[in-house]
């Protein structure tokens, strides 16, 4: 199991056990508005965990967990993804993906998660390159985004929504 510790996190790969804690992540309309037109059913949750878990299976890499390790609450998640999404231009190389709780926020915890997993990334996968969307309106995720080395790159629409994409070279890359 590929576990990643940073000075106040511990990131595990998305489980069953975490299903009660993504319910309550995506049912959070602060939460899921920043990301989804509206919070997310029990039901769409339930085929994302089941989604997470099979990508770990099948890539051997995906989204983790983030729980603070001295108290073990659930952060959010973290993962490096190839969901295969259809978009123009396509992804060709692995794609970012984060979310944090509201009460979790503004803490440095995303940032120290997000460079725990662009770590993993440079070290294991080399990628020469990461990319990751953003809705045009979520500042907070684009300023990590930035802080982490990533840049815009195209503008476009996902499943009828303007997204914002970025990239960002590895330690490996051009």
């Amino acid at each position: 199991m590929t576990i990643r510790r940073t000075d106040r996190l511990t990131l595990t790969p998305v489980q069953s056990d975490d299903l009660d804690d993504l319910i309550a992540l995506w049912g959070d309309p602060v939460f899921a508005t920043a990301i989804f037109p509206a919070p997310l059913t029990s039901e769409d949750v339930w085929f994302r965990l089941l989604r997470d878990v099979g990508h770990w299976q099948v890539k051997g890499h995906g989204n983790w967990s983030i729980r603070e390790t001295a108290t073990g609450d659930y952060v959010g998640s973290v993962g490096v993804l190839d969901y295969r999404r259809i978009l123009e231009p396509a992804f060709d190389v692995p794609e970012l993906g984060w979310g944090v709780a509201p009460r979790f926020q503004g803490k440095g915890l995303a940032f120290e998660a997000v460079s725990a997993a662009l770590a993993w990334c440079d070290d294991t996968l080399k990628a020469a390159r990461t990319v990751c969307m953003i809705s045009p309106d979520n500042a907070p995720s684009h300023a990590l985004a930035a802080r982490v080395g990533y840049r815009p790159y195209a503008e476009t629409l996902y499943k009828g929504s303007p997204v914002v994409l970025l990239e960002r070279p590895g330690r490996e890359g051009p």
